[in-house]
């Protein structure tokens, strides 16, 4: 379900771009992550940093797109965002020895510290690939050519989660059971 509500704007992003131009799946994107937003903070009562600064990026990106009619804004939003958390996931676990990505699913996956640290520098180098495949888009590509590479590079983050959860099952520590 929440794959779904992840990937429910880009796809009416895509069909709005199909069916109109990038101006028009701007603003679709733009109200379709205010609505999935809305659903997350409807299911979970609070919103996680990453909800908030997508939506601030779209909304940001979005209308700079809009009011300068610069189809560069939106096309460079996916590049911002995840080099951004490339850089406070790195600058976390090696400049201030904290790791965000333990502090935050620290409490759903008992691991050792080092699997900890080796799955930030996982996301540190997940994030900047895609940030670098998008700007290669952006840049380089058409404009259609780069949605339909936000549509069908959805593959990434699935190969990308899928990799980590066999890496993480391979070091969960087991949980004693109840009443051993």
């Amino acid at each position: 379900m929440r794959m779904l509500i992840d990937f429910f704007p880009i796809a009416l992003f895509f069909g709005a771009f199909k069916l109109y131009d990038i101006y028009m799946a701007t603003g679709v994107l733009m109200a379709a992550t205010v609505v999935q937003t809305g659903i997350i903070y409807a299911v979970d009562r609070r919103l996680q940093n990453i909800h908030k600064i997508t939506l601030v990026l779209v909304l940001v990106f979005g209308t700079l797109t809009l009011l300068l009619h610069d189809e560069r804004f939106i096309k460079w939003k996916p590049t911002v965002l995840y080099t951004g958390m490339a850089v406070v996931l790195a600058a976390a676990l090696w400049g201030w020895k904290k790791n965000f990505l333990q502090m935050l699913l620290g409490g759903q996956l008992k691991l050792p510290e080092p699997v900890w640290a080796r799955l930030t520098v996982a996301w540190v180098g997940y994030f900047l690939f895609m940030a670098a495949i998008n700007a290669w888009f952006a840049a380089f590509q058409t404009t259609e050519q780069w949605v339909n590479f936000k549509l069908w590079g959805y593959i990434f983050p699935v190969v990308f989660i899928v990799a980590q959860g066999l890496y993480v099952a391979r070091h969960m520590k087991d949980e004693p059971e109840a009443g051993s």
